[in-house]
């Protein structure tokens, strides 16, 4: 079998991410920088624990996900294992998110049908995957009063990439981070940290629960500063895996071990690629191309990148919200061309148990 030709259309991506691992020359240029970064955030999370810009509570408890660190750590999987867990558990969630990547800024609900242009990837994910109201805004505080309005039964939000959103008031936040850990410690443009971590011990907005992801088969990959684990702060472990089946687009189930020993392209446009990459050869599948996409790339590079492909291509869950809709359906008792490969999330049953603790103490209503 011919070796994986790799393509990648994210270079700028790759590059950032190569510079961020360590404190190269251009990441000390970027220094300064990031010191006025800090600075600004710094000040801005200061106006808002004064009471200066304004946080909006709603009557139900808020629980807020998101990253310290710039790109996919796990935020989307960490939402929808929490919305699995709090449905188990008696809870009515509802998700807001800011739809990055989507055209307009206004408060939209995402439908199972709405294109991933209108609603942003991870939401049209969230709502297909997990089956709750879902709604996008610039201003996560209008999704989720609007979101509370049209489905009143909803007692809980949740927010998608809201670690730095202060302006919705929050009852528990969860940080979640991957095998990066911090990267080389500073903060953009230098750094990955969109805050400083660990952080200090009266930040009001600090995170209550740590998340800390790795791929089931990924190597250990040593960092020029490892994540800090601070004393007083819960930090929890979690697996990442590839399902054992891929989707297509009209629901058909296939094992993921039948791909073996066929010339397989491999398509991500996720922050990482190469992770997503690395987990189909772990499989033992052997990929003839590999297809790596910016974040958030536009639709028509999806249906582009489908004329020059033969044979299956396989793709996170993320890009099969737009990839799917460029596949031509097939013809009857042909197999699909495109299959997605969901990704499953298995964090510590310590964690559900700190998350169920902390839930306890808060009221369902106010």
């Amino acid at each position: 079998m011919p070796a994986a030709q790799p393509q990648r259309l994210d270079q700028g991506q790759a590059r950032w991410q190569g510079i961020w691992r360590t404190r190269g020359p251009l990441a000390h240029v970027l220094w300064p920088v990031s010191v006025l970064y800090g600075a600004l955030t710094g000040l801005r999370r200061w106006l808002y624990a004064a009471g200066m810009l304004k946080i909006t509570r709603l009557p139900v408890p808020v629980i807020v996900v998101g990253n310290v660190v710039v790109g996919g750590a796990g935020k989307t999987p960490t939402v929808l294992a929490l919305l699995q867990h709090l449905q188990q558990r008696g809870w009515h969630p509802g998700v807001v998110s800011r739809g990055h990547g989507r055209r307009g800024t206004g408060v939209l609900e995402v439908q199972p049908d709405t294109p991933a242009t209108e609603s942003g990837d991870e939401p049209a994910l969230i709502r297909r995957s997990g089956g709750v109201p879902v709604f996008v805004a610039a201003r996560r505080a209008d999704a989720a009063q609007a979101l509370l309005a049209a489905h009143p039964g909803v007692d809980l939000i949740l927010c998608d990439d809201g670690l730095q959103h202060l302006a919705l008031g929050r009852d528990l936040s969860v940080a979640v981070f991957d095998d990066r850990a911090t990267g080389n410690g500073w903060l953009l443009p230098a750094g990955l940290l969109r805050e400083p971590w660990p952080p200090g011990a009266g930040n009001p907005f600090r995170p209550d629960l740590v998340l800390n992801q790795r791929s089931e088969s990924a190597p250990v990959v040593a960092m020029t500063t490892p994540l800090e684990r601070p004393s007083d702060l819960p930090v929890f472990e979690a697996t990442r895996r590839l399902a054992d089946h891929a989707v297509g687009a009209q629901g058909q189930r296939r094992p993921l071990h039948e791909f073996k020993g066929q010339a397989v392209t491999a398509l991500a446009g996720i922050a990482r690629p190469s992770v997503f990459f690395d987990m189909l050869r772990a499989r033992g599948l052997t990929l003839t191309k590999t297809l790596a996409l910016p974040d958030h790339a536009e639709q028509a590079t999806y249906a582009a990148l489908l004329q020059g492909c033969d044979g299956p291509i396989l793709c996170t869950e993320k890009d099969a919200v737009k990839l799917f809709a460029c596949c031509p359906e097939p013809s009857a008792g042909d197999a699909p061309q495109a299959w997605a490969v969901p990704l499953e999330l298995r964090p510590d049953a310590a964690f559900f148990e700190a998350l169920d603790h902390r839930l306890a103490s808060i009221p369902r209503a106010r």
